[in-house]
């Protein structure tokens, strides 16, 4: 209860601040903190010039996700989607049609993860379930608090990250636990559901305060620990700067970015920053072909060069549209955006080349590419939609 009335007196005192971008700020950390829709109201889109075609293959319906964060895998022709209400789906890529369908009987809050030939899901109530390729619960295993994204597979164990930022190793045969890292959360920090990326033989992961770690994922050793972003300002809401997107591992290099903080290129082996730069992102950044994408908290985005961090370009045109991570697709980067727009920009200059709306309801911060051509976009309110792009 005190936390709850530190945190409102907090709030309160932003108000007084006439400054606008400390208005857009309060704002933001109002939705952030506790979950609700943020009163700034997305720019309008203007009539672009369409380069490219874009269409919906198919679209289906599992259930909404209230404020968990999902991501739809793919694997073999199929892609894999969970929602809140414990709907659980396999469908085909190519016509949408359900191989399978069930209804876990728990209420889900983070998945779908995917592995080792296991479907992972993670429960609100603190669960993780490893089902088949078919659909038939292979185990189920108790963590210290509610799942909020995808669990990972890697070198037969499966990683988990909880709400109160405790990372789990567990058994993949049977999800007996092998490890775990703990660490302190300050008192004030953003809701995230940012999870763990797995690559190489290491776990990595963002947390409050900026910092950035790499975990062995075998025993849950720390490799090593950087700071990304060093909280700065006058009150605790101005001095959060926390992890709060998924890192993103591309060859010798691991980016990631932090809120009110910047954006980095961390070498893996040694966890030296390579570079930095003053950018603020919430959903987080994509890399791909040597360069990196991010969308900025504002909602513009970035194109960066992935060795020095130099600008190529930045699209500004979508302020307060509360994009997603970009997610690079051939010669084009697609985002989505809180009105169920996805939009697709050029690769090269940023310029829009295509957009579509799929229903009235965000789109989750990661969205799936298969292959080069078909994009997945999940919405919060349970909509799962196959996009065609040429």
């Amino acid at each position: 209860m005190l936390k709850l009335l530190k945190i409102a007196l907090l709030l309160s005192a932003l108000a007084l601040n006439a400054c606008s971008s400390m208005t857009d700020l309060k704002d933001d950390l109002s939705e952030r903190l506790f979950g609700r829709e943020s009163n700034e109201t997305p720019s309008e889109l203007n009539d672009i010039k369409t380069t490219a075609q874009v269409k919906v293959l198919w679209s289906s319906h599992l259930g909404d996700s209230f404020d968990a964060d999902f991501t739809t895998v793919s694997d073999n022709g199929f892609i894999y989607a969970a929602s809140a209400n414990g709907e659980f789906a396999k469908l085909s890529v190519a016509d949408g049609k359900q191989a399978w369908r069930i209804n876990t009987g728990e209420p889900i809050s983070g998945g779908v993860g995917l592995g080792a030939n296991l479907l992972l899901l993670g429960t609100s109530k603190g669960y993780v379930l490893a089902y088949d390729l078919s659909g038939k619960l292979l185990w189920k295993s108790k963590v210290s608090s509610q799942v909020l994204s995808a669990p990972k597979v890697g070198y037969d164990v499966v990683v988990v990250r909880c709400g109160d930022s405790r990372i789990y190793g567990l058994n993949v045969a049977d999800g007996a636990r092998k490890w775990v890292y703990e660490r302190a959360t300050p008192a004030l920090s953003l809701r995230s559901s940012a999870g763990v990326a797995v690559d190489g033989g290491a776990a990595y992961a963002g947390f409050a305060g900026g910092k950035l770690i790499a975990l062995r994922v075998e025993d849950g050793k720390v490799i090593w620990e950087v700071s990304v972003a060093q909280p700065k300002g006058t009150t605790e809401i101005e001095r959060i700067a926390d992890i709060t997107s998924l890192p993103v591992v591309d060859g010798s290099l691991v980016y990631a970015v932090a809120y009110q903080g910047k954006v980095a290129a961390i070498d893996r082996a040694t966890g030296r920053i390579a570079w930095a730069r003053d950018i603020s992102s919430y959903t987080g950044l994509g890399a791909e072909d040597a360069k990196v994408f991010v969308s900025h908290s504002g909602s513009a985005i970035y194109s960066l060069d992935y060795s020095t961090g130099k600008t190529f370009w930045r699209q500004g045109d979508l302020k307060q549209r509360r994009v997603t991570a970009p997610l690079p697709m051939g010669s084009l980067i697609a985002v989505g955006d809180v009105e169920g727009y996805v939009h697709f920009l050029s690769r090269e200059d940023g310029s829009f080349s295509a957009r579509l709306q799929t229903e009235d309801a965000a789109i989750m911060p990661q969205m799936l590419a298969v292959g080069s051509s078909t994009l997945i976009a999940q919405t919060r309110k349970g909509g799962i939609y196959a996009i065609s792009i040429k």
